[in-house]
């Protein structure tokens, strides 16, 4: 029973690595100029190590010290989690455009007429092969990072199962594996509260006053400190690996002998028709779960027009204590009826049916993709990206991004390729409207903006998208618990 509590531990501090990643995906794409192809391949690296190593080290789960294995492959997590925040340190500040001039800059992306490449425009051909050689080396470092915490994870999860299933009763092991996986479930989901948390400071907390930083939280430019949750999942890591030096298990003598029935072993398993169809079933879970923790949070974002903190806050608060439930029920009908395992098969297709009926209907709840200038809506194909006929005089740099919403409900990256010649600002500073804007047409005159992204109107389709994702991850969630139950068996 303490090991039970030790390896749920471990395993909530491992996916609280891994998850915060997910968690904080949006944000490390706009901090450091990241495609979605990009950040999805980074997301997923960890699986290469893993991949390449787990049917080789499972193998060995019980004629090794386990719980040895399982700290040190601990220890390399925690690592790991160390490495994805040093981008941060070999970076530099961050960088967003400023529209308003200020005593801390004088820079501007209003439409300036007949400037070509002044100081005063935010002239992008600079910074340009700094950031590029600036992303290569943050890049290098995570997917080093996160090939390391693949390779950590290898024992972990395996060593521990069979750990327990090898000493609890029969009877008693699905109900501490169904508590088990319960627990771990918690990981990704304080994973995203954590990410809801750290993004709401500024990214650069440490190296600028708050005095100096001229956004709030709901700003599109906003950047939140990525990094200081890696600091913090990482070191609870490291302690969660502590107690495994310290748990008892011999080394058996007959090593060599067990190593040449490797390949037997192996081609035995892949020829039994019942264990790879759960192996199959799984991977497809898998697959679909990776899709949605890494990139659901964007999709909310984007979609119902969330802020990071806020979408994050959603996923930890409600979709993934969701699947928690339906793995604590899938665990304890297990127990109550005492299943077999055809029993136990049927289970799972009957929660993996039942789930498919009520995700369906989220095929329908959306809205279109908001129309932005120069990028998804274009009056015309004459000019290029981001180029339009009424801009053409504002040397508007190609990377600015300061999105604003015209009121002819058109959005527009930066008040410059809106062709803006004037910002009213309030007292304190912030900008309350752009106007005399050369591509916002009203009645054959300049028309105005407000500062930030226009949405896409599907508030009111918000609340049906969270509930039915939640009650079919639940359902989904009831297979977990039985399908390990026929792997063990």
């Amino acid at each position: 029973q303490f090991f039970v509590f030790c390896h749920g531990l471990l395993q909530l501090s491992q996916l609280l690595v891994s998850g915060y990643l997910k968690s904080s995906i949006s944000t490390i794409e706009k901090r450091y100029g990241l495609s979605s192809q990009t950040s999805g391949l980074l997301a997923s690296f960890n699986e290469v190590g893993n991949t390449l190593l787990i049917v080789f080290i499972s193998y060995f789960g019980s004629r090794v010290h386990r719980p040895r294995f399982i700290g040190c492959g601990a220890i390399l997590v925690s690592v790991a989690g160390f490495l994805m925040s040093l981008p941060h340190f070999i970076t530099g500040p961050y960088e967003y455009d400023k529209s308003v001039a200020s005593v801390f800059s004088n820079t501007t992306d209003l439409c300036q007429p007949g400037v070509s490449g002044s100081p005063g425009n935010l002239s992008d051909a600079g910074c340009t092969p700094h950031a590029a050689r600036e992303n290569h080396e943050v890049l290098l470092v995570m997917f080093i990072a996160q090939a390391l915490l693949g390779i950590g994870g290898v024992p972990i999860q395996p060593f521990g199962i069979s750990y327990i299933d090898d000493f609890a009763s029969e009877r008693n092991s699905p109900l501490y594996l169904g508590i088990l996986f319960s627990v771990t479930v918690i990981g990704p989901g304080v994973a995203f509260m954590l990410g809801s948390a750290m993004l709401r400071f500024y990214v650069d907390i440490d190296k600028v006053t708050g005095d100096e930083v001229q956004l709030t939280n709901k700003d599109p430019r906003w950047v939140g400190a990525w990094w200081l949750g890696f600091l913090v999942a990482a070191s609870l890591v490291a302690l969660s690996a502590v107690p495994y030096f310290f748990f008892p298990r011999e080394m058996p003598k007959e090593f060599l002998l067990f190593l040449s029935d490797f390949p037997l072993v192996l081609l035995r398993n892949l020829r039994h028709p019942v264990y790879l169809l759960v192996v199959l079933a799984q991977v497809n879970l898998s697959a679909m779960v990776a899709g949605l923790a890494t990139f659901m949070g964007k999709f909310l974002e984007r979609q119902f027009s969330l802020t990071a903190s806020l979408a994050n806050m959603i996923i930890g608060a409600v979709n993934i204590p969701g699947a928690m439930v339906g793995i604590v029920v899938g665990g304890a009908i297990l127990k109550r009826f005492q299943m077999s395992l055809r029993q136990c098969s049927a289970m799972c297709v009957l929660g993996m049916f039942l789930c498919l009926l009520l995700a369906f209907p989220l095929l329908f709840l959306g809205c279109p993709t908001q129309k932005v200038a120069g990028v998804t809506y274009s009056e015309s194909s004459e000019f290029g990206h981001h180029a339009l006929e009424c801009n053409l005089q504002c040397n508007c740099p190609e990377k600015a991004y300061n999105p604003i919403c015209g009121s002819n409900a058109i959005e527009y990256i930066s008040p410059c390729s809106a062709g803006c010649r004037a910002v009213n600002i309030d007292a304190d500073n912030s900008v309350l409207n752009y106007a005399n804007c050369s591509c916002i047409s009203e009645n054959g005159l300049a028309g105005f903006a407000k500062p930030g992204t226009c949405g896409t109107g599907c508030s009111h389709l918000f609340l049906p998208f969270v509930v039915l994702s939640c009650l079919a991850g639940i359902l989904a969630s009831t297979s977990h618990t039985p399908s390990f139950m026929l792997i063990l068996r």
